[in-house]
């Protein structure tokens, strides 16, 4: 039996042309699908707008209007659903769906690196890999969100994107794909499904505020100053190595801690989780037994994401320990 699938589109490079002004998205869902007659020949296609736009410009309530427009897709009936997006913010999209959407109809994201007016544009293939991936039955019967991208299948957890402007700009880091596309079959590495915690949420258009700061060589504790007198929700420490900041960061950990400041600690490795390992202050351990929670192997910016939610249907800060603060890594921590 083929399956049905729901392509809504959002913008992004997929769907923009070169212009006097630089690209932007100009071209409807409709457009796109219909130069690929060939997709017909794997599923029964629908295709609906939800929003144009590049995804740098994407905000809570583009992507709240976009899990609403899924939900009624699967109350429809459909077996999968593709998302064109922007690959700027694509894949925190998806982990924001990964979070909050509760079906076991899988999702999948694609789009381009180049504009669909350019030679090369890979959009069509794209398009293509993510049509023949949702024809699996495993990925079918598996649920979760995903990127697919230059015929490889990410989970959205996991996956970022690596380059600016590579055609292969997405990786899992530690993880890999969860499948890769050939010419006559699909192959699967890992067990397909989601691999995010489930944030039970009415909407996603109002989190909570969390800031984020960074540390490196010689940066001092300004940035965290500001973000406790701004009487912020949280805080994502990003931190060097194993997630360690700088003494002047360290120093003020324990100031936010005892305002009330959840702070979350990742690393700006690209791959690897954190762990409280090293003394003194800034040290991951020290930071710890401030009170601080690491994110594991979680990126900043979707530990960001992670926390903003969290933050919107708790309370209490103990209740922060389901979703953070494994002292080391543990396969389970999503």
């Amino acid at each position: 039996m083929r399956p049905s699938i729901s392509i809504l589109g959002t913008g992004g490079t997929i769907a923009s042309t070169q212009t006097a002004s630089g690209a932007t998205p100009s071209k409807r869902s409709e457009e796109l699908v219909s130069a690929i007659p060939q997709l017909n020949e794997y599923a029964d296609l629908t295709v609906r707008e939800v929003v144009q736009r590049p995804s740098f410009t994407m905000d809570f309530e583009a992507v709240d209007e976009l899990r609403e427009a899924i939900r009624q897709e699967i109350e429809n009936g459909v077996n999968g659903v593709i998302v064109t997006h922007g690959t700027d913010t694509m894949e925190e999209s998806a982990y924001l769906l990964d979070l909050t959407l509760e079906s076991d109809v899988p999702v999948v994201f694609t789009g381009a690196q180049r504009s669909a007016d350019e030679l090369s544009a890979d959009g069509p293939s794209n398009l293509m890999t993510a049509v023949r991936l949702l024809t699996d039955e495993r990925l079918l019967a598996a649920g979760g969100v995903y990127i697919a991208f230059d015929e490889k299948l990410h989970a959205a957890r996991d996956v970022t994107k690596r380059h600016t402007h590579a055609l292969d700009t997405f990786s899992s880091p530690d993880k890999g794909p969860i499948a890769v596309l050939t010419r006559e079959t699909i192959r699967m590495y890992r067990s397909p499904g989601s691999y995010s915690d489930s944030l039970e949420l009415e909407d996603v258009d109002a989190p909570a505020t969390v800031r984020t700061v960074k540390s490196g060589l010689g940066v001092d504790s300004a940035q965290l100053e500001d973000a406790i007198a701004a009487d912020v929700d949280g805080i994502v420490l990003e931190g060097t190595g194993l997630g360690n900041a700088t003494t002047s960061l360290g120093n003020v950990v324990e100031q936010a801690i005892d305002a009330g400041i959840p702070v979350v600690v990742t690393s700006r490795c690209y791959a690897g989780s954190t762990a409280p390992v090293y003394g003194t202050a800034g040290g991951g351990q020290t930071l710890a037994s401030h009170g601080a929670r690491h994110g594991d192997d979680l990126s900043t910016h979707k530990a960001r994401l992670k926390l903003q939610l969290v933050l919107a249907q708790t309370e209490t800060p103990t209740s922060l320990d389901r979703y953070f603060g494994a002292s080391t890594y543990d396969s389970q921590q999503k």
